[in-house]
């Protein structure tokens, strides 16, 4: 499957736009159009994704957590959440459940 489009939920875009330059984001998105599965799958999560990104400077250890959606039916990559590694470690089970509940309707 081709994926055709990145889907950014208004939470996503404006994370980004504090924690990724515009040519971090770039590069990030050629990868993940690359490698869509590349991303640990998050339990309890109904399949959403977890990739470790660096970020200029900082590398993937000290670098950004992207959680995203892929739904191969419709070529689309959803990408649910971004946080810095040193605001947290794991979602928490509510966080998780609100991610499962998303993901159930995005594979409507």
């Amino acid at each position: 499957m081709d994926f055709l489009e990145f889907v950014e939920t208004p939470a996503f875009s404006r994370r980004r736009a504090e924690i990724m330059t515009d040519d971090d984001f770039q590069q990030f998105q050629t990868y993940l159009l690359n490698n869509p599965q590349s991303g640990d799958t998050i339990s309890k999560t109904g399949g959403c994704k977890k990739i470790r990104w660096g970020s200029t400077g900082r590398g993937k250890r000290g670098g950004i957590r992207v959680i995203y959606y892929v739904v191969t039916q419709s070529g689309r990559i959803w990408l649910l959440l971004a946080y810095p590694k040193n605001e947290k470690d794991d979602l928490s089970e509510s966080e998780k459940a609100i991610l499962k509940t998303i993901a159930t309707k995005l594979d409507l």
